[in-house]
Formats: C-alpha cells, structure tokens, sequence
C-alpha cells in the first residue's frame, strides 16, 4: 500500500514455494530432552544473581552431564563417555576384550568355591591346589591377551598412542561381562571394530 511501484516492477516476477518439511523425514537432529532444554533455556536466559545461584547452576549442569556420562556407559555413545573410555584405541580395546571369552572374568565366583572348600578340612589341599592353578591360568590368559592386543594396536593404530590400552583392557578382563561398563558393542566371537 505504502511501497513505491518502481520498486515492485524491478522485483521478480516469480514467488518461490514455501518449503514444506515432510513430517516424517528427519530434521537433522535430536530432539532435546526436557532437562536438556530447560537446563539450556535458564543458563541463557540471564547470567547468575549471586554465588548461591552460580553454585547451583553448575550443580544442575553436573547433573545433566553425569546423566548423559550415564546413559553413554549404558549405550556405547562416544561423545558422552568418561575420558578414560573415548577413542578409536580405547573402544578397540573394549571390543578384543569383549569378543572373547578369559578366565580373570570368572574370578570371583571361582573364588568363592575355592572359599568353600577351603573350609572343608579334607578338601583344603584340593582348594590350595585349584587356587593356585586359577591364579597361573589368569596370569597366562592376561599376559598372552595383553600381548596379542599390542600387535593387533600397532596393526590397526599406527600413529596413535597406546598408553594404557593393555592396562585398561586387563581391567576389563577383571569383570562379569554384564557387568563391564561401557556396556559390550558386540558378541563374542565376533572381530573388534576399527572404524573411527
């Protein structure tokens, strides 16, 4: 009404079509949570009043974060793991570990038979015995898996760092698979993944 026509006949003719987002195509990107949202929403609304409001802004912040550290120990999602856990190497360490079947893994509840019959007087020198054949067996199951994933690193990972990869995954050998977190990506039998 109030534009000039001069300016209306140098514009183009044609009007383009509103692009309309099919509703079951994705959009690109998760859906935050609610938590996530609304932790977001209050830290950029407006900076913190007092030290007590700023203390609790990071308490809720370390909320969220330990939560989704969480649900990545749960899942296997990389961008979330503890730093310990992240990185090709680390995760490839997992899976050798994983996709085998070690004797350190039962540990506790040979132990516990052990126990048992150590306290049976005439089966004391079988106990013993047992003991220390379990002992020998995870001391040979660690030292062959620690050297086969060296050679498997330094096949898959020339240039990154090593540094604690045996380490970790002999701690990994230490418990009941179900209970390993970050919770085993694969089966056993299956190869580790090498991808990036």
């Amino acid at each position: 009404m109030f534009r000039s026509r001069a300016k209306e006949e140098q514009a183009p003719a044609t009007v383009a079509e509103p692009q309309i987002r099919d509703a079951q195509a994705p959009k690109g990107r998760p859906t935050p949570k609610r938590s996530e949202a609304e932790a977001l929403r209050r830290a950029v609304v407006k900076p913190p009043a007092s030290r007590k409001e700023a203390a609790k802004r990071q308490r809720d912040a370390r909320k969220v974060a330990l939560a989704k550290q969480r649900e990545a120990l749960l899942s296997g999602d990389e961008r979330h793991l503890p730093l310990r856990d992240r990185g090709p190497v680390r995760r490839f360490a997992r899976d050798f570990t994983d996709s085998k079947w070690h004797v350190a893994e039962y540990f506790l509840p040979i132990a516990v038979v052990i126990l048992v019959l150590s306290m049976i007087p005439s089966a004391a020198p079988i106990a013993m015995l047992l003991w220390l054949g379990v002992i020998l067996m995870i001391v040979m199951d660690s030292v062959v898996s620690s050297r086969r994933l060296k050679k498997e690193l330094k096949e898959h990972y020339p240039n990154e760092s090593h540094r604690g990869a045996r380490a970790y995954a002999l701690m990994r050998t230490l418990q009941l698979r179900r209970m390993r977190l970050p919770k085993p990506q694969i089966k056993r039998g299956e190869a580790p993944r090498t991808g990036r």
